[in-house]
């Protein structure tokens, strides 16, 4: 960091620190920082740093105050409301019906209910509605007291079952600009047959990302990828290059295409709808054109000093937000390796993306461990990869989307696509944990002993290798109870290296992050034992990720909302689709599986999910979905080595079936709930009669040998 820029540094660090204390709800500690101010005044620089301070704790207290206001706003009676609001952010999908809308009400001429300014997120009962942020809409619906959260946003209640009806579109030149430039570009995007190439150019546009399929956004996420996506600095450079190019044949002066500017940064930032990463590279670019217009030159460190400063004096809750966190800190560091880069004064191009994208890679690393637990370890590597075709791809797509022209669109989507293909190759490569990263920076401080160099170059590729080095088949037949948190996913494993997945959980981004703890490439069978979401909501874009040879869901039942989507896409690829009766059998290599139930069609979906009885080694497994009681009654009558407890441990099995059927082993798949699984007299009976119990939240995977007897050191 060059001297100059140390004290909008410093004072940035200071209001950091302020929101933090004013967010924490310690406000009365601004009193004694002002008066600190006040008594340093003859010291210019402690006197604005205790002023920036106490200014960031204001900031901090009225956020927190905000926050408590919204999640507490008196409501009247739930039931039925008719009301007029302002669309917030843009409607969101939901994997339990229609689309979401976080909205703000405009207030009730007549002085009822609402007030102006109550945030409520309204559930959509049927097809996505033409609407966007900035509309004024009419809402019908039911009202329930549900305070919460919507993407990080937070809101008092829910409007569910509503009807929304579009009354007025947004105020305003920037909305109104910004909206039709985004618009533009969805739409012409969607016109054509990009497929994940346009969904991807789509996030590097704009930042929209519905359309990209979850497994890809997984690669994205693990290659170390996913702030391209997150509209930011370099997006902000393109947009404000494009926008000198059209306005120098104009004949503008530096001043006027300045003010131009940040007219153009205005429309941006509503086109790529604030998030926090395009807010914070739309505030810098911001600074360096206001210097402009003065003639006052503003630099990086400078631009991002008085960035940060004004953003969290306005906005004090940015403090906690992790896209903030993630953007100041990338930025900071790629300024750092820039310089580090430049002060060597060798190596290129290269070598400078290569320290640069390093130094941002460790600035975030605090951040990405502690809110996701692993990072990539070779992140800089997949960047330098990525980032020439992410500029391509933006360049040129963008061009071609705005100007029409289809040879120029058809490069950028092929650019996209590059960084697909780099993303899901570095996907696969090693993610590091807390212990991980501290030898990995380690092994960098030793590489500058040059005697050590080669020793640990080769111990580097030998530990690169061995990460790759795919897992092999096991030597028995093995059952693994995934640990997916509050949901079912079991994975079959054969010594011929075939396999079989039953269910997968909720969360599309958790089953994949356990199929690749287990080396799972390809599944010969996948089963969904019943609609629940907690059961199928993982599945969803699972062809996209793995080769599916076979599906079977249960036959003559009700599929709920999410897995006859997953069955439309298993067809689109070819994949062998079958409605699964009882008496239905299958190998997966020498595992034999068969469909105990459902028997017939059962009024509740839980009692209509698939059971299996899976033998091999000469072992046997029951795996029961969610079965109850009316269900268990009509299985036949088995005593497995290994029983999955149905329905996630809770209250609705039949105790006497219970104890008749488990035998030496039983597990159950459940993680944090509030629907109190496992239930305790479920627990204790298993208990009672000697079985052996695991719980995937207690114990994670758990993975049980499917043979009996089993050969020795197997």
């Amino acid at each position: 960091m060059p001297p100059h820029a140390h004290g909008v540094v410093g004072a940035a660090g200071a209001a950091w620190l302020g929101c933090l204390i004013g967010l924490s709800g310690a406000w009365a500690l601004g009193i004694p920082v002002l008066a600190a101010a006040a008594a340093l005044r003859r010291h210019a620089r402690a006197a604005v740093l205790c002023g920036v301070l106490a200014a960031g704790v204001l900031s901090g207290t009225v956020a927190g105050v905000r926050l408590a206001a919204t999640l507490s706003a008196p409501l009247p009676t739930s039931g039925p409301v008719d009301l007029s609001a302002r669309v917030v952010a843009d409607p969101v999908s939901s994997s339990f019906g229609g689309p979401r809308l976080l909205v703000a009400t405009t207030g009730d001429p007549a002085g009822g209910w609402p007030p102006p300014g109550v945030r409520l997120v309204v559930e959509v009962g049927g097809e996505p509605v033409p609407v966007v942020a900035g509309d004024v809409v009419r809402v019908q619906g039911l009202l329930r007291d549900r305070p919460g959260r919507l993407r990080g946003d937070p809101y008092r209640a829910i409007v569910a079952s509503a009807e929304v009806a579009r009354l007025a579109g947004p105020s305003g030149p920037f909305f109104g600009l910004g909206n039709r430039l985004r618009a533009l570009i969805l739409e012409r995007l969607a016109a054509g047959d990009g497929g994940s190439g346009a969904a991807l150019l789509a996030g590097f546009l704009v930042g929209e990302t519905s359309g990209l399929p979850e497994p890809d956004l997984e690669n994205l996420r693990r290659s170390g990828l996913t702030h391209f996506v997150a509209v930011s600095g370099s997006n902000v450079a393109m947009f404000l290059g494009a926008w000198w190019l059209v306005a120098g044949p104009l004949g503008l002066g530096p001043r006027l295409r300045a003010a131009g500017g940040l007219v153009a940064l205005g429309v941006f930032v509503v086109a790529t709808r604030w998030e926090p990463s395009v807010v914070r590279a739309a505030t810098m670019a911001g600074v360096v054109l206001a210097g402009r217009l003065v003639a006052l030159p503003v630099d990086a460190w400078r631009a991002l000093g008085v960035a940060v400063i004004g953003l969290l004096l306005t906005s004090g809750d940015l403090a906690v937000d992790v896209g903030f966190q993630l953007s100041v800190a990338a930025t900071a560091g790629v300024l750092i390796g820039a310089r580090l880069a430049g002060a060597k004064g060798r190596g290129g191009w290269v070598r400078t993306t290569l320290v640069a994208t390093a130094g941002a890679q460790l600035a975030v690393l605090p951040i990405l461990l502690l809110r996701f637990g692993t990072v990539p370890l070779l992140s800089p590597l997949a960047n330098l990869l990525a980032a020439p075709l992410v500029t391509a791809a933006t360049a040129l797509g963008g061009a071609g989307l705005l100007l029409d022209a289809g040879p120029l669109l058809e490069a950028g989507l092929a650019a996209a696509r590059g960084v697909l293909l780099v993303a899901h190759q570095a996907s696969g490569w090693p993610q590091v944990g807390p212990l991980g990263a501290a030898v990995a920076i380690g092994t960098g401080g030793l590489l500058r002993i040059r005697t050590l160099r080669p020793a640990i170059a080769l111990g580097t590729v030998a530990v690169l290798v061995a990460a790759q080095w795919p897992i092999g088949p096991p030597s028995v037949p093995v059952v693994t109870f995934l640990d997916v948190g509050q949901g079912d996913a079991i994975l079959l494993r054969d010594p011929t290296g075939a396999t079989a997945l039953v269910d997968g959980g909720r969360d599309p981004l958790v089953l994949r992050s356990a199929l690749q703890r287990q080396g799972v490439r390809r599944l010969d069978l996948l089963v969904v034992t019943h609609g629940d979401a907690d059961h199928v909501g993982g599945l969803v874009g699972i062809e996209d990720a793995l080769d599916v040879g076979a599906l079977w869901y249960p036959d003559r039942q009700s599929l709920g909302d999410i897995l006859p989507g997953v069955i439309e896409a298993a067809q689109r690829r070819g994949t062998s689709v079958i409605a699964a009766a009882a008496g239905h059998r299958g190998m997966v290599g020498g595992i034999a599986i068969e469909v105990l139930g459902p028997r017939r069609r059962f009024a509740s979906e839980n009692d209509g999910s698939i059971v299996l009885w899976v033998t091999g080694g000469g072992g046997t497994a029951l795996l029961t979905g969610d079965v109850e009681a009316v269900g268990q009654a009509e299985l036949p009558p088995v005593r497995p080595d290994i029983l999955q407890v149905p329905h996630h441990g809770s209250a609705t099995t039949d105790i006497d079936w219970l104890v008749a059927t488990v035998g030496e082993l039983a597990v159950v798949s459940v993680g944090p709930n509030t629907y109190g699984h496992p239930d305790p007299e479920v627990m204790a009976a298993l208990d009672a009669g000697g079985t052996a119990i695991h719980t995937t939240q207690g114990d994670g995977d758990v993975t049980v040998r499917l043979c009996s007897p089993c050969p020795p050191g197997s």
